[in-house]
């Protein structure tokens, strides 16, 4: 792939933008790939002899058989079902499959980026990562294809992204609620840094819009993902004078947490508080009683990401620069792009006569 200037006239990046197309189109153009569209290739070829851009030809890398997958750390189901969906891909290509956990933040990156280019890598898995600009030129010099899956943040522009479809699994949980019969549904958002949270809360509102409910910004309390931001944030919402029948936890750790405060309130789930949960980690299924939650297709993401990836190397399609699994196909978490609904007892219908409540007040 041709990824720098030849003249100092003009930078594939700067062709790219004045084209309207990605980098790595306008290097299909340069190699001479046949898959670009016959409008595009024409109009990216008077951009390069406009610009005086000089080519050369590319030099083949042979290709070592490798991807490699790296986390901020391992210790995770969601880590696992990752892991599973790469190497299920990855295997039927042909590919193996590295895995490692590396922190950014240190001084492990200099020599992570040398193993990697001494073992001559073909592309690179990025999942769960904040990176800032100098750190996306590091990776970005190893001229290889980068995949980033479920990143924190926007990344910006040149990485491409895979991810859930957040929005309509906070969409999914709300409108649950609201079917069973629930006006008074309160959130707890996750950490502010996190592109995801945005996204689901945005999907939540919408919901509530959409059924004529005013936003109430009380009922929204913020989080960090964690079982005990969760209790804390519970602990805030019961303690209102007309508190909410049932709680959108933003994720399924906030829920476990809002089970504790609710326990600690004397209520019981359901029948005094719903609750619903995002993510369906196993421990939702374990709790009592068993968490009602969306499903994030963990492993079709990460099998995704991996065709994404090898789409890349072959270079014979053009990619968004973000991809979400499903986006589109139906009814948001049932057979969406967040997944399924996996309805279990702690969400209930309202009590007849009492529109507010889903159980004594």
């Amino acid at each position: 792939m041709v990824s720098k200037q030849d003249t100092g006239r003009a930078t594939i990046s700067e062709i790219a933008r004045e084209a309207g197309v990605s980098v790595p189109t306008v290097s299909k153009v340069l190699n001479g790939h046949a898959h670009v569209a016959a409008e595009t290739r024409a109009r990216v070829e008077e951009i390069i002899a406009r610009r005086d851009y000089a080519r050369r030809p590319a030099k083949r890398r042979k290709k070592a058989g490798l991807v490699d997958l790296v986390f901020p750390g391992l210790g995770s189901e969601w880590a696992l079902e990752i892991i599973e969906g790469v190497e299920r891909v990855a295997q039927d290509a042909g590919y193996g499959t590295v895995v490692s956990s590396l922190s950014l933040d240190g001084s492990r990156i200099r020599p992570w980026l040398a193993n990697l280019a001494e073992r001559k890598s073909d592309g690179l898995l990025m999942a769960v990562y904040q990176l800032d600009a100098k750190q996306i030129q590091r990776v970005k010099s190893l001229g290889i294809p980068v995949v980033l899956i479920d990143p924190v943040g926007q990344p910006g522009p040149d990485l491409m992204t895979v991810g859930a479809a957040n929005w309509e699994g906070g969409y999914s949980a709300t409108d649950h609620l609201l079917q069973l019969g629930h006006k008074r549904i309160a959130m707890i958002g996750g950490r502010e840094d996190l592109q995801c949270s945005s996204a689901r809360e945005d999907g939540y509102i919408s919901a509530l819009r959409r059924a004529g409910i005013a936003l109430d910004p009380g009922l929204m309390v913020p989080g960090d993902f964690s079982i005990e931001a969760g209790e804390a944030a519970t602990r805030k919402l019961l303690d209102l004078p007309d508190r909410p029948t049932a709680i959108f936890t933003g994720n399924d750790d906030q829920a476990l947490g809002a089970y504790r405060a609710a326990r600690a309130a004397g209520l019981r789930i359901p029948e005094d508080l719903s609750i619903i949960g995002f993510d369906d980690i196993p421990a939702a299924e374990w709790v009592e009683p068993g968490l009602t939650t969306i499903r994030q297709p963990v492993v079709q993401m990460a099998e995704t990401a991996m065709r994404a990836l090898l789409r890349h190397l072959d270079g014979d399609e053009e990619l968004p620069q973000r991809i979400e699994p499903g986006h589109g196909t139906g009814n948001p978490g049932v057979n969406g792009s967040a997944g399924k609904k996996v309805a279990r007892p702690p969400t209930a219908c309202v009590r007849p006569g009492d529109p507010g409540r889903s159980g004594p007040a």
